[in-house]
């Protein structure tokens, strides 16, 4: 890959708790589980990683917790490379923490409690505004305060940054967000709830990119799980399908799509050959259990396809 210009992430950190199961319980009913694993998680996180791994260089604003969990977290991101001058421990909050079940079929549920993640503040971002200035891409997603994101959209969108957004969880946006954005990457559910259109074929999920194009988004990216994904973009719209994979977890297959398409877009990589690469690295992630220990590293990447 070639030279690569600054990623930032802004975005929420946690811990998860997996528990494996055979399958989901109904309401009121007990399951024993099998495996249970405590390992390091959140959206913003998860995409930072995926980012820097996959050959970026990237930075992290973030707020942790001064405990355990936030100790190690913060280790671990300076072990993996990450700029971390962004990441703050808040002295009250505690980390966010998010517990996940994990199925026979490689599906999951998950619960966040997302602790220091909401006091991600506006204030915590202009402390660090250099960093943001020094980005080429900003990435962000929906497990911080919207107040925030916000923020960082009205500041930066129109300031020569492509604002590259997850809208995940999803939220209803406030119009004029949109037309600050470079690209939003939804998946089905997220599409579905903002635009009201269900992406089942190519004709929907063109119908559904138009929604977000008609608010001034540039580049739509609509995930379709083990399908692949959509692009729209100027240089390119169609469906690019995935590799297949023998799925045994999909926790982070999302984050990991996100952060390769900052990285692949970083290195110079086109719209349609960065979702390209993005889906090759989902295709290994979902191999291997947990959220940040199943995003490849770019060798790996390189070596399967």
């Amino acid at each position: 890959m070639g030279q690569n210009r600054k990623i930032v992430v802004v975005g929420s950190s946690n811990t998860d708790m997996i528990i494996q199961i055979d399958r989901f319980p109904v309401p009121g009913e007990t399951l024993l589980g099998k495996d249970f694993r405590v390992l390091p998680g959140g959206k913003g996180a998860n995409q930072a990683i995926a980012a820097v791994r996959l050959g970026g260089d990237v930075a992290l604003v973030a707020r942790l917790g001064s405990d355990l969990f936030g100790d190690q977290s913060l280790e671990n991101f300076r072990k993996e490379g990450l700029d971390v001058q962004g990441v703050v421990q808040d002295k009250l909050l505690p980390s966010g923490v998010a517990q996940i079940t994990v199925d026979a079929a490689g599906e999951n549920t998950i619960l966040v409690a997302s602790g220091a993640n909401n006091a991600l503040s506006t204030a915590q971002v202009s402390e660090h505004a250099g960093l943001l200035e020094s980005a080429d891409f900003i990435l962000m997603q929906l497990e911080i305060p919207l107040e925030t994101v916000r923020f960082i959209v009205e500041k930066y969108g129109n300031n020569g940054k492509k604002l590259i957004l997850n809208p995940a969880p999803a939220f209803h946006l406030p119009e004029e967000m949109y037309a600050a954005l470079h690209a939003i990457i939804p998946n089905q559910a997220e599409t579905r709830f903002l635009t009201g259109i269900g992406v089942t074929n190519e004709d929907t999920a063109v119908h559904a990119a138009a929604f977000f194009h008609e608010k001034g988004v540039e580049v739509v990216v609509i995930t379709l799980g083990a399908a692949g994904a959509f692009l729209s973009s100027p240089g390119f719209t169609g469906s690019l399908p995935a590799p297949e994979a023998n799925a045994v977890d999909s926790t982070a297959a999302g984050d990991t799509f996100i952060g390769a398409i900052a990285a692949g877009r970083c290195s110079g990589m086109d719209w349609k050959d960065a979702v390209i690469f993005a889906n090759r690295a989902a295709a290994l992630s979902v191999t291997k259990y947990g959220a940040q220990s199943s995003i490849p590293f770019l060798a790996e990447v390189q070596k399967h396809f």
